[in-house]
């Protein structure tokens, strides 16, 4: 199979861990299509003279890449095709494999309206005009293969086609490094077509290369598509545009039915609980989110702290946490949840955070001074930690992998269509990079997701596919309950046999284990799921 996703705009360190984490995965073929910021990349053979400026000074970042080639530009207005194949185990599959890109380029091109662009044996991609008065370089092409079996090899990179590109950034280089050719574009070539209907076009003759009819396409919806409504709020502007009316929603008042209705038992274990977090004055995330396990976690000794505040910088359409101005980090919360921990006897213990965008860490270093104080403390307790994307910023997330939290989790939450919808300021490309890099950090990982909002099971179904390609092995799916008149509608209620389908299809898929149910929440039963999942519990 071939998996088709539409990205949006990605950072180039994110779209590099992906890559390669759907490459070693040893999973389904996959073509990444997005565009990047201002960014510079250097292959492996780069000459760093053929970088004229100071990237920084012209608003772009410099990065190193495993790819052939030399140097090259990518940023807005261009669009960028990682196909992510299998490939024969022999010398000439990454020659064989450029041939394609460019005939596929070529082809592309021709359908629209730009016929007569080729490829040249002396220099890589594909020219306008090559063997004229004034040959232009109009989509640059690099790649790199790498062992994924026996027999088997994987392509990493790919395309690098220029749509509406500003082509004064490729001014600040010596692109490819070749400095007496040019550089040209779509709009410069006068054929003025939108990104959608290039990406369209390239999506149809790559898949005709890479696929043998079976292919699945998702995309991360990042702008208007849609009708709009007059005064309505971007909440739920976002929603309608990724195709969900938000008219059609249930009302907040409509009786729930029974699976999603919680008992409340406010027994001796839940009222000691309480007594404990608070004569510690910690928050948990079961009472901040309006958790409906909170009477059956709290009565069973469990809860998920939250640490560094209780005021998240970001405001997720289907959270409740607040998201007022948030207050210093309290120096010493660390030890008071590793005391909670102690008091309460935890065999495995979960600390979850908000987002600390104010922070230039990200509140990355709080979270692994949490977990270094409960491992001091209480040496036999298991520690899964539930983190923000810390922005994506490597750094901050080798900070917490370094402090070795048992189980590693991070909510991908929606799928790819809904994330601009549903979280506004995370993004599906960049929390499966930072799965992949808790993965490859030799961690646990797991992730989460809502249903209930508008998406459909074979969305769901695709979401854990790519979630299991970048190393997950814990899923957690659960019905999303509206929190107030003020936060995305419940467009239905998923019946416990379509859970039962989701769980199914997960160990299909090669997850380890699925937590799958109307009430499931990224905690519920976590105990559990790290065992399933051989996490050694005490």
């Amino acid at each position: 199979m071939l998996r088709i996703r539409s990205l949006g705009t990605v950072p180039y360190h994110e779209a590099y861990v992906l890559q390669h984490a759907l490459a070693t995965g040893g999973g389904d073929d996959y073509l990444l299509l997005l565009e990047h910021p201002h960014t510079y990349t250097l292959g492996v053979h780069a000459d760093e003279a053929h970088v004229l400026v100071d990237p920084a000074l012209v608003g772009a970042t410099l990065e190193r890449t495993d790819r052939g080639g030399d140097v090259t530009y990518h940023g807005p207005g261009q669009l960028v095709a990682y196909p992510i194949v299998d490939v024969p185990d022999d010398p000439s599959s990454g020659p064989r494999h450029v041939h394609r890109l460019e005939q596929i380029v070529v082809d592309t091109l021709a359908d629209l309206g730009l016929p007569g662009a080729t490829s040249t044996p002396e220099f890589p991609g594909v020219w306008v005009d090559a063997d004229g008065p004034s040959p232009r370089k109009i989509a640059a092409i690099g790649v790199r293969t790498l062992r994924a079996g026996p027999g088997r090899r994987r392509t990493l990179h790919g395309v690098a086609l220029n749509v509406t590109s500003d082509l004064d950034m490729f001014g600040h280089i010596v692109p490819c490094g070749i400095a007496d050719r040019g550089v040209t574009s779509l709009r410069a070539e006068g054929i003025d077509v939108a990104m959608d209907q290039v990406l369209e076009a390239f999506v149809a003759r790559a898949a005709a290369v890479f696929a043998d009819g079976d292919v699945e396409r998702h995309d991360v919806v990042t702008g208007p598509a849609g009708d709009t409504v007059a005064g309505e709020r971007p909440l739920l502007r976002r929603l309608r545009q990724a195709g969900v009316a938000p008219e059609e929603g249930l009302d907040i008042a409509v009786r729930k039915p029974p699976w999603v209705r919680v008992p409340v038992h406010i027994g001796k274990g839940y009222r000691q609980l309480g007594s404990t977090i608070h004569d510690l004055g910690l928050v948990t995330v079961c009472e901040e989110a309006g958790c409906p396990n909170i009477y059956e976690c709290w009565a069973d000794g469990t809860a998920t702290f939250m640490i560094n505040g209780e005021r998240c910088t970001r405001a997720c359409g289907f959270c409740q946490v607040d998201t007022s101005h948030p207050l210093p980090l309290s120096p010493d919360e660390p030890e008071r949840v590793a005391a909670a921990v102690e008091r309460m006897g935890l065999g495995h213990a979960v600390v979850t955070c908000v987002a600390r965008d104010d922070l230039a860490d990200g509140g990355a270093g709080a979270m692994a001074a949490t977990i270094t104080a409960i491992r001091d403390r209480n040496p036999s307790t298991t520690i899964e930690v539930l983190i923000s994307d810390c922005r994506g910023d490597a750094d901050s997330l080798d900070t917490i992998f370094e402090a070795r939290p048992d189980v590693l989790n991070h909510n991908i939450e929606t799928v790819a269509r809904l994330q601009r919808a549903v979280r506004p300021s995370a993004g599906y490309a960049r929390s499966l990079a930072v799965l992949a890099r808790a993965a490859r950090a030799g961690l646990v990982t797991k992730s989460g997701l809502m249903v209930g909002l508008g998406e459909r099971e074979e969305e769901v179904t695709a979401t854990m596919a790519d979630l299991h390609g970048v190393g997950v092995a814990i899923v957690t799916i659960g019905q999303y309950l509206r929190p107030s008149r003020d936060h995305l509608p419940v467009s239905r209620y998923w019946a416990p046999e379509e859970f039962e389908r989701l769980r199914q299809a997960g160990g299909e898929l090669g997850l380890s284990h699925v937590e799958a149910s109307p009430l499931t929440r990224s905690s519920y039963h976590a105990r559990e799921a790290a065992e399933a999942a051989s996490v050694p519990t005490a």
